[in-house]
């Protein structure tokens, strides 16, 4: 592959849609992926989250070692996801400590399970984290879904799917399960809360 991949350019469609709903047939993507429960807010998601860019960069990184993975190319580090869920569908979806999820990275195309066991290994050397343990290297797609781009708070993303959910009922399009993927365009540490970008989406069907 001669030209840097760039997820914003070469794989626009599935991250930057516009800010109003589309229909999208997402195809199946490696991943490193880490799942856990409880507030997002606290120690275990930012050491989860950690541990998958610390593997992630090991990977964009390894052209500088004495063994480049066969196939290297350049590429842009993929963003952050998170597929989330709730643990007691009873309980309110505001309350972020009954939060099941999975998060995770996307890898380039030429990465094997058996090199990902070798950049845990050496990860954690470098950079111990207890959470490389929990990594695992899988694909994983979403199918034909419905997805928006939700501009400010996460708090506020609910809006935005009543929003997803409206189009989807006036095209004919039936929302197949409450489980939603985000995807994170912007560093909440750095960005302002109104300007965050985030990618919404959920699977669906024809009616």
């Amino acid at each position: 592959m001669d030209e840097k991949v760039d997820y914003k350019k070469t794989f626009k469609h599935i991250y930057l849609p516009k800010t109003k709903p589309e229909i999208i047939d997402v195809p199946k993507m490696p991943y490193m992926m880490i799942s856990g429960t409880g507030d997002p807010n606290g120690q275990e998601f930012s050491k989860a989250t950690e541990s998958l860019y610390s593997l992630s960069y090991a990977v964009k990184m390894s052209y500088k070692g004495k063994d480049v993975p066969d196939g290297y190319y350049e590429y842009t580090v993929f963003p952050l996801e998170g597929v989330w869920d709730l643990i007691d569908k009873s309980l309110s979806p505001q309350d972020k400590s009954n939060f099941k999820y999975t998060i995770m990275i996307r890898q380039p195309d030429f990465l094997t399970a058996e090199l990902f066991a070798k950049f845990v290994e050496h990860v954690k050397v470098k950079k111990p984290n207890p959470y490389l343990e929990k990594v695992r290297f899988s694909e994983m797609t979403d199918g034909m879904s419905c997805q928006i781009m939700h501009l400010g708070s996460y708090d506020h993303e609910p809006e935005s799917f009543s929003t997803m959910e409206s189009f989807c009922e006036k095209n004919g399009y039936i929302r197949t399960s409450k489980i939603h993927r985000e995807i994170y365009l912007s560093d909440p540490r750095k960005t302002d809360v109104m300007k965050l970008k985030t990618v919404l989406r959920f699977p669906v069907r024809l009616g």
